[in-house]
C-alpha cells in the first residue's frame, strides 16, 4: 500500500467548503441585522421606549439558536451533513420572510426564533462538514473561513442598515435581502459533496469513496479509505447518550470543548459586539464609525488567523490571542480609571476595545470551532459539537441579558476587571489541557487523545 506523500490539492474541496460557510455568513448577518434598525422597528411596531420588547427581539433570536444546536448533532447525524445545510436555510427563510412582512412585535418575535433555531443549527454542522472534508493540510485555514464569513456577514449587515434612518419601513428590505443568501445555500448544497465520514459511519462505503475522489483527487482516495476504519464504526453510532458525553471516556474532550467555549463567552467578546456603539458613543465617536471600526479589527485579525492557522498552529494562537485579550483589558481598566485624563482614557478606552477585538479574532473566535471537531472521535462528533455549541449558546444569552445591568452596578472597572480575569485563566486553561492538531489527519488526533479501552 504506497501512502500518497504529497498533500492532496486544496481547490478540489475549496468550493463545498465555500457553499458550507453561507451558514456562517448567514450567522453573521442574522447577529447583526437588529442592531442599526431596532428604533424603527420599534416605532413601527408600536413598541418604542420598551426597553424589555427591544432586548426581546435580539435575545429570542439566541433562544432559537440554542433550540437549533440543540438538536443539531441529532439532526447531523440522521439526514447527513447536506440535508442539515438546507434545513437550516428553511426556517431562516421563513423566519426572515415572517420578520419582513408582520405588524405586530409577536410575528417579530416568532420571525426571530425561527430564524434563531437555523442560526443554531448552521454553525456547529458548517464546523462539522468543514472538518470532515477538507484535506488535513489546510484544515485550519478552511476552518476560519467560518469566522471570516461570519465576519462579513456581520459586516454585511451593518451596511445593509445604514439607509434605516432614512427610509422609512426599510428595515423590511434587511430582513428580506437575507433570504437570498440562505436560498443559495439551501440550493447549491444539492450540488456539494457529503461528508465521506458521516457515509462511512452509515455503512456507505462505496458512496464515501466516489465523494472522497470528488473532494481529494483520484491518487488520495485509497489512502483516506484505509484511514477511515481507524475510526468508530456506524453499527454502534446511534447510540451516542448524553451520560456518555459528561461520565464515560469521552468526558474529557467533551470538558475540554465546553470550558473552551465557556471562557470564549465569559472574556466578554459578545458585550463588546453587542454594546460597543454605546460604549463609542459615550467616548464620542458616532456609532455608524465604531461600527465601522469594529468590523475591520475583526475581518483583519480573522484573515491573518487563516493564515496562520495551519503555520503556527492552533494552541500558539489561542494562548496569544487570550493573553492580547487579557492587555486590552487591562488597558479599558485603565481607562474606566478617573484619575485618566479626558482624552488619554478615551485613546485607552476605544484602543483597548479594537485591540480586544483584533485579539479575539486572532484565536479565541475561530479557533475553538475548529478545534472541537478535530479533538471529537468521529462517533460523538455531532454529538458532542452540539453539546458544547449549547453551552455557548446559554452563557451567550445571559451576557446579553445581564451585560448593562452589571455595568450599571459594578461599574466599568469592575466589570473589565473580571473579564481581564476570565481571559488570564483561560491561558492558563489552553496551556494545560489543549493539544496541537495542526497537520494532523483526524485519525490520528483521535488516538493520541482518547484513553484506550
Amino acid at each position: 500500500m504506497d501512502v500518497e506523500t504529497t498533500n492532496p490539492s486544496w481547490w478540489l474541496s475549496f468550493p463545498h467548503v465555500v457553499v458550507a460557510t453561507i451558514s456562517s455568513f448567514l450567522f453573521g448577518y442574522h447577529l447583526g441585522v437588529v442592531n442599526e434598525p431596532l428604533e424603527s422597528i420599534a416605532l413601527d411596531l408600536g413598541f418604542s421606549g420598551n426597553t424589555l420588547a427591544e432586548g426581546m427581539v435580539v435575545s429570542t433570536c439566541l433562544g432559537g439558536a440554542l433550540i437549533g444546536s440543540l438538536f443539531s448533532g441529532w439532526i447531523a447525524d440522521s439526514v447527513g451533513r447536506r440535508r442539515a445545510f438546507q434545513l437550516c436555510a428553511l426556517p431562516m427563510i421563513i423566519g426572515a420572510s415572517t420578520s419582513a412582512t408582520t405588524k405586530s412585535l409577536a410575528g417579530m418575535l416568532i420571525g426571530r426564533f425561527l430564524v434563531g433555531t437555523g442560526m443554531g443549527l448552521g454553525p456547529p454542522v458548517a464546523a462539522l462538514y468543514v472538518t470532515e472534508v477538507s484535506p488535513a493540510s489546510v484544515r485550519g485555514t478552511y476552518g476560519s473561513f467560518i469566522q471570516i464569513a461570519t465576519c462579513l456577514g456581520l459586516m454585511g449587515a451593518l451596511f445593509i442598515g445604514i439607509p434605516v434612518k432614512e427610509i422609512a419601513g426599510w428595515w423590511r428590505i434587511c430582513f428580506w435581502v437575507s433570504t437570498i443568501p440562505a436560498g443559495l445555500l439551501a440550493f447549491a448544497m444539492m450540488f456539494c459533496a457529503e461528508s465521506p465520514h458521516w457515509l462511512y459511519k452509515k455503512g456507505r462505503s462505496a458512496e464515501a469513496e466516489i465523494e472522497f475522489e470528488r473532494l481529494l483527487g483520484g491518487s488520495h482516495v485509497k489512502y483516506a479509505m484505509v484511514e477511515l476504519p481507524k475510526l468508530d464504526r456506524g453499527d454502534e453510532a446511534d447510540t451516542v447518550r448524553l451520560s456518555e458525553l459528561l461520565y464515560g471516556r469521552h468526558f474529557r474532550v467533551v470538558y475540554i470543548g465546553s470550558t473552551l467555549f465557556a471562557l470564549q463567552q465569559l472574556s466578554g467578546i459578545n458585550a463588546v459586539f453587542y454594546f460597543s456603539s454605546s460604549v463609542f458613543k459615550s467616548a464620542g465617536v458616532p456609532s455608524d464609525i465604531a461600527n465601522v471600526f469594529v468590523g475591520v479589527a475583526n475581518l483583519s485579525g480573522s484573515i491573518i488567523a487563516m493564515l496562520l492557522m495551519d503555520k503556527l498552529g492552533r494552541k500558539v494562537l489561542l494562548l496569544w490571542s487570550f493573553f492580547g485579550m487579557t492587555i486590552s483589558m487591562v488597558l479599558q481598566v485603565a481607562a474606566a480609571n478617573t484619575y485618566a485624563l479626558g482624552s488619554a482614557s478615551l485613546y485607552l478606552s476605544v484602543g483597548g476595545m479594537l485591540m480586544f477585538v483584533l485579539t479575539f479574532a486572532l484565536g479565541a473566535g475561530p479557533v475553538p470551532g475548529l478545534l472541537l471537531t478535530e479533538i471529537f472521535p468521529s462517533r460523538i462528533r455531532a454529538k458532542a459539537m452540539a453539546f458544547c455549541m449549547s453551552v455557548h449558546w446559554v452563557i451567550n444569552f445571559f451576557v446579553g441579558l445581564l451585560f448593562l445591568r452589571l455595568l450599571e452596578l459594578l461599574g466599568p472597572q469592575l466589570l473589565y476587571s473580571i473579564f481581564a480575569s476570565v481571559c488570564m485563566m483561560a491561558v492558563v486553561f489552553v496551556k494545560k489541557n489543549v493539544m496541537e492538531t495542526k497537520g494532523k489527519s483526524l485519525q490520528e488526533i483521535e488516538i493520541a487523545l482518547l484513553p484506550q479501552e
